[in-house]
Order: structure tokens, then sequence, then C-alpha cells
């Protein structure tokens, strides 16, 4: 890849975006100390600076990333690849997880028992009404 110095539309790009974040704070500043000024615009001219840094931070990332990946790829000095350790999480840290308690209630059964017979009559009536229903079909056929 083109190394840092080699960029300079970005660096240019970079530049700009961070000039015109601080200008726009220096604006906000301004609008707040207007007589129609307001906590808005105060906040507007904090974030805006913060916008800059932001800008800045992430092209040096970029370019630490880029270095990283170039030395990665250079086949005259390889590197080891780091080791990956596995972590567990130790016991008794977490809650247990709760457990369903099966419950042998009989209204509750009973409950279930009823709306599986309306779920079944629900669907023979829809088959039934689609011309789908089973023995009639079976009737018809032969």
């Amino acid at each position: 890849m083109s190394a840092p110095h080699r960029r300079p539309a970005l660096i240019i790009l970079v530049i700009l975006a961070a000039l015109t974040c601080l200008l726009l704070g220096w604006w906000q500043w301004g609008r707040f100390q207007s007589s129609t000024g307001t906590g808005q615009n105060l906040g507007y001219a904090l974030q805006w600076p913060l916008f800059a840094g932001f800008v800045v931070f992430a092209y040096f990332r970029f370019v630490r990333l880029e270095t990283e990946s170039d030395e990665q790829e250079d086949p005259e000095h390889p590197k080891a690849p780091k080791r990956v350790v596995q972590r567990e999480i130790p016991d008794g840290i977490l809650p247990d997880r709760p457990t369903a308690r099966r419950d042998d209630d009989p209204v509750l059964a009973e409950y279930n028992h009823y709306l599986a017979e309306l779920n079944a009559r629900d669907l023979h009536e829809q088959m039934h009404d689609a011309g789908l229903d089973a023995r009639e079909s079976e009737r018809s056929a032969g």
C-alpha cells in the first residue's frame, strides 16, 4: 500500500474537514454569545471541535492499521501469529439459569386441552371452507 507521505489528497481532505469543523464550532460559539443564542448553540459549539478531533484520530488510526497490514504482508519478515487465549467465566460470577418448573396443575391442563380443541375445530372449519376437507375429498374421489 502507499506510504503515509504519499497521500496528499487524503491529508488535504482531513485538514479541510478538521478546519471546517473548527470553523463551525467558532460560528456556533458566536451564535451562542449573540442575543438570540441558546443552550443548543453552546452544545453545538462544544461538539464541533470534538468532530474535528475525531477526523484527525480516524486518519491516524487508518494510517496505523494500513501500516500493520503492510507489515503482515511482508514476505521477508514473517510474523508469528498472535496466540489467542480462550477465557472462561469463573463459576459463581453469573447467576444460575432459572429452570422451568413442571407444574401439574389440573386446571391448567384442562385449559390447555380446551385450547387445543378450539384450535383443531378452527383448523377443520378453515380446511372445510377452502374445500380441502379430507373426508369429503376421499368420498368424491372414489
